[in-house]
């Protein structure tokens, strides 16, 4: 199944340090990650002479980056967008240097308890600059559903996409992020499927919110590759574990998580065995 498809990961969930990352990738004999973090800093820490040293490491150990995982978007509506644009600028400068079209990307926290809709022009203002300087720089910004952002639920998602999909936007489909937002998993398959263009993959369990491994939750993983796969899926399916508590975790997550477990490598095993078991 998606034999066409190309398998990356989100390698930080095995170790902050790239060349244990590095290590464990080549062993499972993974080709492909979407870079967040490494060494203790988040990609869009990353200096350019920083960056070309990593993507001389990746190169020569045969790895190429699917993707950049980037916190755009991942400010609340109300901060301050000046200088949080100024970061993007500086991250499509990091996707040329590791030679990658795409930027993974969020839709902006509302405040709690607001109506998303108060805040929808301000979302799609800030989300239209973000998508011409994409163009200008030939780069392809996803989008994924993320808990809390505006475009959480598959309505929203789809609000966004009948906006601006095209060559520089598209939808990542985070399977477990769905749940934790009460959204049920085949109803926003069908609502955006003519959009996906990127794969996050993880499970969770409705009940709880709690995240497992591919098939272990109420994602309907299974049923959706399948869909995929007879539609001609031959994108990326980007692995991304959140078994266990690790480095990025503190600055990605707008509420701090607790997983209790640091036993990277082995959850991380665990998490793409799932997949495989899933896929093969």
């Amino acid at each position: 199944m998606l034999e066409n498809a190309k398998i990356s990961c989100f390698a930080d969930e095995i170790d902050t340090n790239l060349l244990k990352q590095m290590k464990l990738l080549k062993e499972l004999k993974l080709r492909f990650i979407e870079f967040r973090s490494a060494n203790h800093k988040g990609v869009a820490d990353y200096t350019i002479a920083e960056a070309l040293q990593v993507k001389k490491e990746l190169d020569h150990n045969r790895i190429a980056v699917s993707a950049i995982g980037s916190p755009v978007g991942k400010i609340s509506v109300t901060d301050d967008f000046t200088s949080h644009f100024k970061q993007f600028q500086h991250i499509t400068e990091l996707a040329e240097i590791f030679e990658t079209p795409y930027i993974r990307m969020f839709s902006f926290y509302l405040p709690k308890d607001s109506a998303p809709g108060v805040y929808r022009d301000e979302v799609l203002k800030r989300v239209e600059l973000l998508v011409n300087y994409a163009a200008k720089k030939n780069l392809v910004l996803l989008h994924e559903n993320e808990k809390g952002i505006y475009g959480d639920t598959a309505i929203r998602c789809l609000d966004l996409m009948k906006e601006f999909y095209g060559p520089n936007f598209g939808a990542i489909f985070d399977f477990a992020n769905f749940i934790q937002c009460g959204q049920d998993t085949l109803e926003a398959y069908e609502m955006l499927k003519p959009y996906i263009t990127y794969l996050h993959i993880k499970d969770a369990i409705k009940a709880t919110g709690e995240v497992v491994p591919a098939g272990k939750g109420d994602g309907q993983i299974l049923s959706i590759l399948k869909q995929l796969d007879m539609g001609g899926y031959s994108g990326y399916i980007s692995l991304e574990p959140h078994l266990v508590d690790f480095d990025a975790l503190k600055t990605l997550e707008q509420e701090e998580q607790e997983k209790g477990r640091t036993d990277g490598p082995e959850a991380f095993c665990t998490a793409f065995q799932a997949l495989m078991d899933i896929i093969r």
